[in-house]
């Protein structure tokens, strides 16, 4: 990924990759990103995603029945830190779906070497916070990075 790509980041290979720069805001009193920070930035790599394959949030909100996503489950790792003026690389996998869920495989990388990685299980919920079953046109959207997956790609 080079600065001259999308504010959105790409989709390549079965994955969404999204720079971020770190900064001073993201650090410590260390000088190391704190590691709720790394949340935030797999929190955009998703969001971006999700844009780039054409769902975006207004459009759930405006729906007859007003739908949101929420993080149900995650696991984190941390391996390596991140300092002030790292660019990270946020990877995004779509490793499943089902019902009213999707999972997907996240990594934060700083040229190549693997910084901090979780599994995210997403639901799809109303505004009262119910589940509701993925909508149709938004897990079509998915299906390709899905699609490519099930193909023998390895995961992230």
């Amino acid at each position: 990924m080079t600065p001259e790509q999308p504010l959105s980041g790409v989709i390549e290979d079965g994955e969404h990759r999204l720079m971020v720069r770190v900064y001073y805001e993201d650090t410590d009193f260390t000088g190391l990103v704190y590691h709720a920070n790394y949340l935030k930035f797999f929190e955009r790599g998703r969001s971006d995603c999700l844009r780039l394959l054409g769902v975006h949030h207004h459009e759930l909100r405006a729906r007859d029945e007003p739908l949101a996503f929420a993080v149900v489950h995650i696991d984190v790792r941390f391996a390596r830190p991140a300092t002030i003026d790292d660019v990270i690389v946020v990877k995004t996998r779509l490793v499943g779906m089902r019902g009213a869920q999707f999972f997907l495989e996240q990594v934060c990388e700083r040229a190549g070497e693997r910084l901090c990685e979780a599994r995210i299980d997403v639901a799809c919920i109303n505004t009262a916070g119910m589940a509701r079953r993925l909508p149709e046109a938004f897990a079509e959207a998915l299906n390709p990075l899905l699609q490519n997956r099930q193909s023998g790609e390895k995961p992230a």
